[in-house]
């Protein structure tokens, strides 16, 4: 795998909470890449460190120790200030919450458009951007996740997270989301990382992990 391959690389991430006899190890020594145009599931029990895992890569939480790198750059490794990380989050990365978080009053193009206009863009091109992105997922509307997604794609990230996505919706509509998520991935040759309890869609995944007691592991076809 070449280098300009990789969208997203971790080494050695560990997370701990707390010290002492209060220690828990969240993550423990995770290292993984995932490549441009690559979805990924990473499946395991409540508590298994996959949503520890997914926030540090995100740069959201961030862990103890490890280095992680996205399209090369290092942007945990020490060397780079708080404020760095959120402009680069904000630049580079895409993210779907459980909760779609999206605001309930704003029509699905409205929650699109404003997260672009909370970046810098000027009303009118965000707008456009925003329509492009709801025809591209075609019919966005049928499912509250779908301008989630659209909304973490708008100011089009090399990497999109995705925590627990489908856990509200009926087997059709997961699917039609994790289907989303790989065209989304192998057409516009970004790199997703979804953490997932449902077993039903993930024959539509290029590649699956599983986590147990904060250790990770590629999962294999025998399993």
């Amino acid at each position: 795998m070449s280098e300009n391959q990789i969208a997203v690389e971790t080494q050695g991430l560990t997370k701990i909470y707390g010290s002492g006899n209060t220690q828990v190890i969240a993550m423990e020594d995770v290292t993984l890449r995932v490549k441009h145009g690559e979805v990924v599931a990473l499946l395991g029990p409540s508590g298994a460190g996959k949503s520890t895992l997914l926030t540090s890569v995100g740069l959201i939480n961030l862990p103890t120790s490890g280095k992680v790198m996205i399209n090369g750059t290092p942007v945990i490794d020490g060397a780079r200030s708080l404020t760095d990380l959120t402009r680069f989050r904000r630049n580079h990365i895409g993210y779907v919450f459980q909760k779609s978080n999206l605001i309930p009053f704003l029509s699905a193009l409205e929650n699109v458009q404003i997260a672009l206009e909370l970046n810098g863009w000027l009303a009118p091109k965000a707008k456009k951007r925003a329509i492009e992105l709801l025809r591209y997922l075609d019919m966005a509307d049928r499912a509250a996740n779908y301008p989630a997604v659209a909304r973490a794609l708008a100011n089009r990230p090399s990497l999109i997270l995705a925590d627990e996505p489908t856990a509200a919706l009926d087997s059709q509509r997961g699917r039609q989301v994790m289907e989303l998520f790989s065209k989304v991935a192998h057409e516009q040759q970004g790199a997703v990382i979804v953490v997932t309890h449902d077993h039903r869609a993930l024959d539509v995944f290029d590649t699956i992990y599983e986590m147990e007691d904060g250790r990770i592991r590629l999962k294999t076809t025998q399993d």
